[in-house]
């Protein structure tokens, strides 16, 4: 079984970080949070889930921020999520599963990522983003803006959707 570190930056996300980090209670082996300048109660709800919360300060550019939260990783393999992301029970369930079962020789997990919905709440727009990559693999973000974690080598599908 691999383990996982949860990387995520925020800032003033007091609306909807409870609802993400709810989301994936009990998946993860840590979680990491780092706060880029909240001015809400955003360090307190993290703090109801994770005592590893570190400052950083804005300097426009969400790779840095990115970068900086996956160094303080210290898990086997390393998750992002951004504040008003969620889990659905049954992708949950699916991450559960892959986390016990992934090939330790997989250098990245591309998950779909569900982000336009119709009225009724059904998707209608999702596309594959790099999800959970193995941290001995050094990936970097790159772009301040629209950042990318750029990965290579071994690169798996995975059946899993983040809302």
């Amino acid at each position: 079984m691999v383990s996982i570190s949860l990387c995520m930056i925020v800032k003033n996300e007091e609306a909807v970080l409870g609802r993400c980090l709810s989301s994936v209670k009990g998946l993860f082996d840590e979680i990491i949070i780092v706060d880029t300048g909240s001015t809400d109660s955003t360090k307190q709800i993290a703090a109801k889930f994770t005592e590893k919360i570190y400052d950083f300060p804005w300097i426009d550019d969400f790779s840095a921020a990115r970068n900086f939260a996956y160094e303080q990783a210290a898990m086997t393999h390393i998750m992002w999520l951004d504040a008003d992301d969620i889990l659905q029970p049954e992708e949950a369930a699916k991450l559960r599963r892959l986390k016990e079962t992934l090939d330790p020789d997989v250098d990245a997990v591309m998950m779909r990522y569900h982000t336009g919905f119709d009225q009724q709440g059904r998707v209608v727009f999702s596309y594959y983003r790099e999800r959970l990559t193995r941290r001995a693999c050094g990936f970097r973000w790159q772009e301040p803006v629209h950042e990318y974690l750029a990965v290579s080598g071994k690169i798996i599908n995975a059946d899993i959707s983040i809302t």
